[in-house]
C-alpha cells in the first residue's frame, strides 16, 4: 500500500515488516484502530487493513484480536506473573498469568531480580505486577513493582491414573475437594505420584477440574510424609546448585584475629544422634577471692559468620529458609551440611572457629558480669545427654576420667548455683511432656517415647539462657541494634478468658497489671498432682503470647528476663546468625560482621524468620499427625484412652496421650441431647441433663476412621457425659436464648444419630 498522510505527516507505508515492527514496539497498545491511525488507513481501505491483518494472523506472526494484537509469545512491558519456582542457582522463576497456550503454546519462565532493599523478597506461589526488563547486553528478567497476592493454596493430592489417559487427584487435606485431571494436564505423573495442582473453572455437575502443575514424588517413598508437609507449607528443601557450591569452596578458618583456646578443655553434650555440634561449654572455679565459691563459665558457639556473609548466596539462601525444619525421618537444614555437619561442627579432636562468651557467675547463682572472644577451639569430648547423666551419676557412660573430674564435675557445680538463681527468678514451669516419634527402617512409626527430662538437659538449657542473655546486654551496652527473641505478657483478653475458667475451678487469678510468671507458676503448684492438672496447664499454655522475632526489646515473660537474643543456635537459626554478626561488628572482631543492608533490614528479616518458624512448627505438626494416622489406620474399631485436648461448637478434640495425636468427636455423635457449647468453662454441656464433657477429661473413644493422608482421626465417645462444676455465666446468658433453637435442632440431631 501507498503512503498517506496523517496529522504529523506522511504515514509510514503499510507493510508486512511495518506492521510487526509497530505491534511489536507498542505491547498492550496495537489495536485495530491505533493501527489504522498510525499507517494514515481511512475510509474504505479499513476493509482492506482487516483482511491483511488476518493474512497475518493466519501465518501465526501475529495475534490477538482487533482491540489487542500482538507478536505471538511476546510480554506486555509490565504484567501480572506468578512466582513458579526456584532454577538451580536460587533465583526466583516466574510465568505470565494471562496467557494463551493454544495460540502462543508454552509461556516463557523469566526470572525475577529481587531488590532486597524494597522489603522481603516474594515467595514461591505468589503473584506479582512486575516489568519485564529486557536491556541490551542484559538477560530478559523481571523487576516486580509489587506483590499482588499472597501464595495462592495450590492443592497438594496423590495422582489415581485412570484408564484411556488423565486420572483423579486423592486430597491429602481433609476439606479439600478430589480433582478430575484432563490427558493434556497430567505433566506425565505416575499412578501414585504426590503432585500440586491448578484448580480450573467449577462446573456444576461432576468433579472439579485441576491441571498438575508439579510432580513431587512417588506417595511410596520413605520420605513421602515429610514431603507432603514440605510441598503444602512452601518450605525450601532443595539446596541451589550455586549454593552448594559456595558451600563447597569454604575452606577452614584460620588464627587472624582469634584468640587460641585450643587449651581449654571444652565439651560438646547433645542428642545421641546429633549430626551437628553447634554449642560447647566449659566450667572452672574462680579464683577471684572476691567472688569466692563463684564459677567462671564458657559457652562456645560455632562461629557460622565467618563462613555466610552478609549478601552472598549461602547468606541469602539462610534467610529465605529461617531456621531448619526437623522431621521424624528427616532433617531439612537452614545450611547445606559443608557448612552445618563440617566446617561449622564443634567435632571432637578438630581445630574450629567459634565465638565464645566467658560467664563469671556468683555463689548466689547470679552472673556477676560476660566477655566475648572470637576464639579458634578443639573440643575435647562429644557427650551425649544419657552419656554425662550417667557419669555423673556414677553409672559409667564411657567417659574418660580425667573428662569427668576436670570438666563434668564442675560444670554440675556450676549448674547447682544456676538452678538457685532460676528458682528465685521464677520463669513460667509449665509441665508439657514431649513426645517422639521412633521409625523403622521403612519411615513407618514404631514407637512413640517421652524422652526422660536430665539435669544434663537442663544444665545446657541453662547455660543458653545465661549466654544469650549476656548477648543482648552486650549489643545493647554498645548500643547496637539486634534482633530479640521476645516473648509478650498475655493479652487482657486472654487473660480474661483465663480469669473466668479458673474461677470455675475456685482459683483466683491476680489483676492484669501485677501478673508475673511466679503467678502462673502458684496456680500450676496448687493443682499439681490433682484431676485438673493437665487441664490447668493446658489453659495456661493457651493464655500465652506467641515469641516473635523483632528489633525491638519486649522482654522475654516466659524465661521472666528483661531482655533476651537468640545467639546460641546459629547452625540452625537466622537470628542467631545475625546476633554473631552484630557481636562481630559492635565489638570489632574482625570480618563478617553485620552489614549496613543487615541493619536497614532487620524489621523485615525478623519478621520472615517469625513466619518461618511458625512455617516450619506447622509442618512438624502436620507430619506427626499423618505419621500417627498411617500407625493406626489399621487400628480402626479399637478402643483408646484419651484425654480432651480441645472444645469446639463443632465437637471435641481427644489427644491419645501414648501416641500424643488428636482425633476428633463430632457433636453431632455425642448423645440424646442438644449439647451447648460453653466458651468460658471449655465444655460441652447437655441441654437437658446439665451434664457434659469438659477440656481435660479422661474419656474412652473408639477409632472409627483414619485418613493417613491427611493426618485425620475420628472417634466415637464411650465414656458417658458427666456432673460439671457450677455452670459459667456464659452458659446461662446463651442458654435460654437458644432453647427454642435448640430444640428444633435437638430433633433433626436425634433422627440423625438413630442412622
Amino acid at each position: 500500500m501507498a503512503r498517506r498522510k496523517t496529522g504529523q505527516g506522511e504515514a509510514p507505508a503499510l507493510t508486512r515488516e511495518a506492521v510487526l515492527r509497530f505491534v511489536a514496539d507498542n505491547p498492550g497498545r496495537a489495536s485495530k484502530r491505533e493501527i489504522a491511525k498510525a499507517f494514515g488507513v481511512k475510509g474504505d481501505d479499513r476493509i482492506a487493513l482487516k483482511m491483511f491483518l488476518a493474512e497475518l494472523q493466519s501465518e501465526g506472526v501475529l495475534a490477538g484480536d482487533r482491540r489487542r494484537f500482538k507478536t505471538p509469545g511476546a510480554l506486555p512491558p509490565v504484567g501480572v506473573f506468578e512466582i513458579r519456582r526456584r532454577d538451580e542457582d536460587g533465583a526466583l522463576l516466574a510465568e505470565p498469568v494471562t496467557w494463551d497456550r493454544v495460540e502462543d503454546g508454552d509461556p516463557p519462565t523469566i526470572p525475577v531480580r529481587v531488590d532486597r532493599d524494597k522489603g522481603p523478597a516474594p515467595g514461591v506461589g505468589e503473584r506479582v505486577l512486575a516489568r519485564v526488563v529486557e536491556d541490551e547486553g542484559e538477560e530478559r528478567h523481571l523487576r516486580i513493582i509489587r506483590v499482588l497476592e499472597k501464595r495462592r493454596s495450590l492443592a497438594l493430592g496423590v495422582f489415581r491414573a485412570t484408564p484411556g489417559g488423565g486420572g483423579r487427584v486423592e486430597p491429602v487435606e481433609r476439606k479439600q475437594s478430589e480433582f478430575t485431571i484432563q490427558p493434556g494436564d497430567t505433566k506425565d505423573a505416575k499412578d501414585g505420584d504426590l503432585v500440586e495442582v491448578e484448580a480450573g473453572p467449577r462446573h456444576r455437575i461432576g468433579l472439579p477440574v485441576a491441571t498438575v502443575i508439579e510432580v513431587v514424588g512417588s506417595i511410596a517413598s520413605e520420605r513421602a510424609i515429610s514431603s507432603i508437609a514440605l510441598h503444602a507449607h512452601g518450605i525450601p528443601h532443595v539446596f541451589p546448585k550455586a549454593v552448594l557450591e559456595e558451600a563447597e569452596q569454604a575452606g577452614p578458618a584460620g588464627m587472624k584475629q582469634r584468640e587460641d583456646w585450643r587449651g581449654l578443655s571444652l565439651v560438646t553434650i547433645d542428642p545421641a544422634d546429633a549430626k551437628d555440634h553447634d554449642d560447647a561449654v566449659h566450667a572452672v572455679p574462680d579464683e577471684d577471692p572476691a567472688n569466692s565459691g563463684g564459677f567462671v563459665v564458657t559457652v562456645a558457639i560455632a562461629d557460622v559468620s565467618w563462613y555466610v556473609r552478609p549478601g552472598s548466596r549461602l547468606d541469602n539462601e539462610a534467610r529465605i529458609r529461617g531456621n531448619s525444619v526437623y522431621f521424624p525421618d528427616r532433617v531439612v537444614p537452614m545450611l547445606p551440611e559443608r557448612i552445618s555437619n563440617d566446617l561449622c561442627s564443634l567435632k571432637e579432636g578438630v581445630d574450629r572457629p567459634a565465638l565464645a562468651v566467658r560467664l563469671v557467675i556468683g555463689a548466689d547463682g547470679e552472673k556477676r558480669r560476660h566477655e566475648f572472644h572470637r576464639i579458634m577451639m578443639k573440643s575435647r569430648a562429644k557427650l551425649a545427654y544419657e552419656q554425662a547423666q550417667a557419669a555423673i551419676d556414677g553409672a559409667g557412660g564411657g567417659v574418660e576420667p580425667d573428662v569427668l573430674d576436670a570438666v563434668l564435675k564442675p560444670l554440675w557445680q556450676a549448674y547447682r548455683l544456676v538452678r538457685l538463681a532460676r528458682e528465685r527468678r521464677q520463669p513460667l514451669d509449665l509441665d508439657l511432656p514431649e513426645r517422639r516419634l521412633k521409625l523403622d527402617a521403612a519411615g513407618r512409626v514404631e514407637k512413640v517415647v517421652v524422652p526422660m527430662r536430665l539435669d544434663a538437659h537442663k544444665l545446657i538449657e541453662e547455660f543458653m539462657i545465661l549466654a544469650n542473655v549476656a548477648a543482648a546486654e552486650a549489643l545493647e551496652a554498645k548500643r547496637q541494634q539486634l534482633i530479640y527473641r521476645a516473648h509478650d505478657a498475655p493479652s487482657l483478653s486472654k487473660l480474661e478468658g483465663l480469669r473466668e475458667f479458673l474461677n470455675t475451678l475456685e482459683i483466683p487469678l491476680a489483676k492484669a497489671g501485677s501478673l508475673r510468671p511466679s503467678h502462673f507458676n502458684q496456680i500450676l503448684s496448687r493443682v499439681k498432682g490433682g484431676d485438673n492438672e493437665s487441664l490447668v496447664n493446658e489453659v495456661v499454655l493457651r493464655s500465652q503470647s506467641q515469641a516473635v522475632y523483632t528489633p525491638d526489646n519486649l522482654g522475654h515473660f516466659g524465661l521472666n528476663l528483661a531482655r533476651y537474643a537468640h545467639f546460641t543456635s546459629p547452625i540452625r537459626r537466622y537470628a542467631d546468625l545475625i546476633v554473631h554478626r552484630a557481636l562481630v561488628t559492635a565489638l570489632g572482631l574482625g570480618e563478617g560482621g553485620l552489614s549496613k543492608e543487615d541493619e536497614e533490614l532487620l524489621a523485615e528479616t525478623a519478621e520472615e524468620i517469625s513466619r518461618a518458624e511458625r512455617r516450619a512448627m506447622a509442618a512438624e505438626r502436620d507430619t506427626v499427625d499423618r505419621l500417627i494416622a498411617h500407625h493406626l489406620a489399621e487400628r480402626v474399631g479399637e478402643t483408646f484412652d484419651g484425654r480432651i485436648a480441645g472444645v469446639t461448637k463443632a465437637g471435641l478434640f481427644v489427644q491419645l496421650p501414648t501416641y500424643g495425636a488428636d482425633g476428633f468427636v463430632p457433636i453431632s455423635t455425642l448423645g440424646n441431647e442438644y449439647f451447648h457449647f460453653d466458651e468460658v468453662s471449655r465444655s460441652l454441656v447437655g441441654d437437658r441433663s446439665g451434664h457434659g464433657y469438659r477440656l481435660g477429661d479422661t474419656v474412652e473413644v473408639r477409632l472409627i476412621e483414619a485418613l493417613p493422608l491427611a493426618g485425620s482421626l475420628q472417634f466415637e465417645m464411650l465414656s458417658e457425659p458427666r456432673k460439671l462444676p457450677r455452670s459459667t455465666g456464659s452458659f446461662h446468658k446463651t442458654q435460654g436464648r437458644g432453647r427454642s433453637k435448640a430444640r428444633d435442632r435437638n430433633a433433626g440431631s436425634k433422627v440423625r444419630k438413630r442412622r
